[in-house]
């Protein structure tokens, strides 16, 4: 069964709403992730300063995506959270430990440590299970008569533990690409020797990876072969990895960002090309999950006028609070 217009529009929906996420809070967590790598009060006082104005705004986001996901793709929401159960419980852990941190560290110097550690571990968390996730999917979630049919800790097998090592590394990629973009001084500098070596230690992993989907995920392997203009995606996506070493060694504040930012869309985009038209892999399709006509109907009114105060919102806190942090945002 093909699925209807209004189910494209709210696989779209879906789509670029994680996409967003990905790269904006990326970005944080990957601060949030370097955080604790430095000792240097200084610093880490400039790395939360440097996403203070966006991160709470950037994990909207987040919630778009399940608020849709519960309306307008049930079955989806319903085995993905059986699936991924303590992944998400460890996600919301992970949020909540991070954002009581952040706003706390600052309040509270006898406890600052504690707070400190909890910043960079929930971010961690964070950053590992999403990995994860991404990694059972690709292997493929077992489903039985619509019901999730797998084990609580299958999530933990060794390839999606690998792509949640992966994903972590990327986050930390994108945080070093953000605090070249918006400081000045010794905190720029060290995001700029960080780069390089992230940017090799993701390459590492994602050879690892790509190698050992061949191997969990038969199906990858024959969804390739009926769509070879695919490889366009990750053959872009080498590229950007090369536009950010070179950015980072000719110091390009702007380069290293961008150039993670289309690397990150690059591996969506291969995902989407693995994975279509199959909503949770390679089980349950986009037409077999999504709600009744009229739900859509209902859920599309509200959408499309919810989505773009979100997107206005967003576009405003990157504009007001643009430009280097030690130079005062305009």
């Amino acid at each position: 069964m093909e699925p209807s217009s209004l189910v494209l529009f709210f696989v779209g929906v879906v789509a670029v709403s994680v996409l967003i996420y990905v790269i904006l809070d990326g970005a944080d967590l990957g601060v949030g992730i370097l955080f604790g790598t430095t000792r240097d009060e200084h610093e880490r006082d400039q790395m939360i300063a440097a996403i203070a104005p966006f991160w709470d705004g950037n994990e909207t986001w987040l919630i778009v995506v399940g608020t849709v996901l519960f309306a307008a793709f049930p079955a989806v929401y319903a085995v993905f959270l059986s699936a991924f159960y303590l992944p998400v419980v460890l996600l919301l852990v992970g949020l909540i430990f991070r954002g009581v941190a952040f706003e706390f560290r600052s309040r509270s110097k006898r406890l600052r440590p504690l707070w400190d550690r909890g910043f960079w571990l929930g971010s961690t968390v964070v950053a590992f299970v999403q990995g994860a996730a991404v990694g059972a999917m690709i292997q493929g979630i077992p489903v039985s008569g619509g019901q999730y049919a797998g084990g609580a800790f299958a999530w933990l097998a060794p390839f999606p533990v690998l792509c949640g090592v992966g994903l972590a590394i990327g986050y930390a990629l994108l945080g070093a690409s953000w605090l070249v973009l918006k400081s000045e001084g010794g905190l720029r500098e060290r995001a700029y020797r960080l780069i390089p070596w992230l940017a090799g230690a993701m390459v590492v992993v994602l050879a690892i990876a790509t190698g050992a989907t061949l191997v969990v995920a038969e199906r990858v392997a024959s969804h390739l072969a009926g769509r070879t203009w695919g490889l366009v995606f990750p053959l872009v996506g080498v590229l950007a990895v090369a536009g950010i070493v070179l950015g980072a060694r000719r110091r390009r504040d702007g380069w290293p960002f961008a150039m993670t930012s289309l690397f990150f869309l690059m591996a969506f985009l291969t995902l989407a090309v693995l994975f279509w038209p199959y909503m949770i892999p390679y089980a349950l399709t986009v037409a077999d999950t999504a709600a009744p006509e009229p739900s859509l109907d209902f859920l599309f009114w509200g959408t499309i006028i919810i989505l773009p105060v979100i997107f206005a919102y967003t576009i405003a806190v990157y504009w007001i609070f643009r430009g280097k942090l030690q130079r005062g945002y305009p």
